[in-house]
């Protein structure tokens, strides 16, 4: 069947119409607001194509879907699967973010697992894990001369040390760098009990020339030290390598990169202070006591201005008088000490006493005064009350985490880089410079084979992201920030990444908040979604998306009850040229 051919269509103002819409079309519903435009597509359309796909399912899959009401239609015809893409905010997840939505962060996990490099958070140093020979040839790709093999046993700890180099004597080890200096193992060596020292034992003393020997004498260096060894050349020049998966200086030592180690949604790879979400909320004594012209009496204390909370105004009353202030004393007027005190407590013990209004009952006890922002901490951990936690969270700011400030993920993590950048790095470019560094990305031919089909993907959902105007996004732009037309143009996108075809596509206003030059790139992508053989039907007041349409229907003549008809129906030029 050629057309979608609906018939007796009532739901809310359309008052009985039929109408015929080609397939494999870009379709523009247009009209005044409240014509009837919405309610043909997203609540007739595309609510009997989803009720009938539903209908489709095993009972077992519909029990989960739920029931879906039949639109108040007699008929439709050439029904195609219904996707509607609405103007609504993606997620309020805080986890989720521009990235995650589209997908693009799952590829760019996979692509820092497989070709990422990991540095020393600290020095800075490469980290990678290096055969004997593979270290031999470095040291003597790197050197000249003659070089002296160098196993380090002990890196900056404190100790004398006297039984270990009475054992390298026994041993057979001739001579020993202790801080520095080269010292015999059969001498007396004396070292101070409480400073740190390092002690290197000297493998061999050999030209870079000679291979086989430097091979040998790097494998046992590296089983003395457990994965490491020095190369100090006749210039002082030296160089720390590891066999291990681990800094060469301080030795964190590092597991094989997999994709889970970059998500900030699983424990291998999120933040532990924040748990990846890349913010901390504490409570902000300026919100608790928003006016400090006002005294405790009338009311600075905002915290308490509830019914919950009304009494323990009570409990402020032993505060002030153990601190020497009155409970009308205006907050500004409070010592640093009686500030202090009242706001993060105090070991002191206390008389509390608290009496009904009407004089029936008393209750008081001694104790400590925690103070008011331990109090609200305190509150805010132990209720099970959602309305309750969102109450006390009005007096809470929300600041950045100290430990990994705002990136979300642990500091070995942040660490691992490809081309220089760690992965935060690339998801906080927008999505138009990310593209462009990912189509000038230099690896080496191994890198570049092992990260071709990752690649490929990423890049083509940039560009699919960059097509529908939001190139001026960042991949780490919270998905709850975002506008109901940008929530609506990334889901666009994610649609032409699936590729489908044969799919009937409901948008909503797709061009609202749009420049120019973007409206033109959204059109271009509509039209690449209906060649791949889909249908679209857009509800839009844009005149250039509906000059662009194949098909336009317009609805009226006017809002509510004076609309729900069909005014005009047909090519977009045809429409144009005809009068009134």
């Amino acid at each position: 069947m050629k057309k979608i051919i609906i018939r007796g269509a009532r739901e809310h103002n359309l008052n009985n119409i039929t109408v015929e819409l080609p397939r494999d079309r870009l379709i523009v519903l247009t009209g005044v607001s409240g014509s009837g435009k919405s309610t043909l597509a997203f609540d007739t359309i595309y609510a009997e194509g989803q009720r009938r796909y539903v209908e489709s399912l095993s009972a077992y899959a519909r029990q989960f879907l739920g029931l879906m009401q039949k639109p108040d239609v007699d008929s439709i015809e050439g029904l195609s699967p219904a996707i509607s893409i609405e103007q609504k905010t993606t997620s309020k997840n805080p986890r989720s973010t521009v990235g995650t939505v589209t997908e693009v962060y799952d590829y760019l996990r996979l692509l820092f697992a497989r070709v990422g490099k990991p540095f020393c958070p600290e020095h800075q140093i490469p980290i990678e894990a290096q055969s004997p020979e593979k270290i031999a040839d470095r040291i003597a790709s790197t050197m000249t001369g003659t070089v002296t093999i160098l196993a380090p046993i002990v890196r900056q700890k404190k100790g004398t040390y006297q039984q270990v180099f009475r054992d390298l004597n026994r041993e057979g080890y001739a001579r020993v760098r202790v801080n520095g200096e080269i010292r015999r193992t059969d001498e007396e060596i004396t070292l101070e009990r409480y400073r740190k020292h390092d002690i290197d034992v000297v493998i061999d003393r050999l030209s870079v020339d000679e291979r086989s020997r430097l091979a040998e004498a790097v494998e046992n260096a590296l089983e003395k030290a457990g994965g490491l060894v020095i190369a100090v050349d006749s210039e002082g020049r030296e160089e720390t390598c590891s066999s291990l998966m681990a800094c060469p200086v301080c030795g964190m030592a590092f597991e094989e990169l997999q994709p889970r180690m970059f998500s900030f949604n699983s424990p291998f790879g999120a933040c532990e202070e924040c748990n990846g979400l890349g913010i901390r909320m504490e409570f902000d004594p300026d919100l608790i006591i928003p006016d400090r012209n006002k005294s405790i009496a009338e009311g600075a204390v905002a915290l308490y201005r509830n019914y919950v909370d009304g009494y323990r105004v009570h409990h402020l009353a032993a505060v002030a008088d153990r601190y020497g202030f009155s409970l009308l004393t205006p907050i500004k007027d409070l010592t640093g000490q009686q500030y202090q005190a009242l706001m993060y407590g105090s070991n002191e013990r206390l008389r509390f006493s608290v009496e009904a209004r009407n004089g029936d009952s008393s209750w008081s006890h001694t104790g400590r005064w925690e103070g008011l922002v331990p109090q609200a901490e305190r509150l805010h951990s132990q209720t099970r009350s959602d309305y309750r936690r969102r109450e006390l969270e009005k007096f809470m700011r929300v600041l950045p985490c100290p430990r990994c400030g705002g990136r979300r993920l642990k500091e070995k993590v942040l660490a691992v880089k490809v081309a220089g950048k760690s992965i935060v790095d690339v998801t906080d470019l927008s999505i138009t410079e990310a593209l462009s560094f990912f189509r000038t990305l230099e690896l080496t031919e191994t890198e570049r084979e092992i990260a071709k089909q990752v690649l490929k993907e990423i890049i083509a959902r940039l560009e699919f992201l960059e097509q529908v105007g939001v190139g001026y996004l960042t991949l780490s732009r919270s998905a709850g920030s975002l506008s109901g037309g940008e929530a609506q143009r990334i889901r666009l996108a994610t649609q032409i990444g699936s590729n489908l075809t044969g799919v009937l596509y409901v948008l909503d206003e797709p061009s609202i908040g749009l420049h120019q030059r973007d409206n033109r790139k959204l059109l271009e992508t509509l039209r690449h979604l209906r060649d791949l053989g889909n249908t679209l039907i857009v509800v839009e007041h844009d005149e250039e998306t509906i000059r662009s349409a194949d098909w336009v229907v317009d609805m009226g003549p006017g809002a509510g009850l004076h609309g729900g008809e069909i005014v005009a129906e047909g090519p977009p030029e045809a429409i144009a040229a005809t009068p009134g």
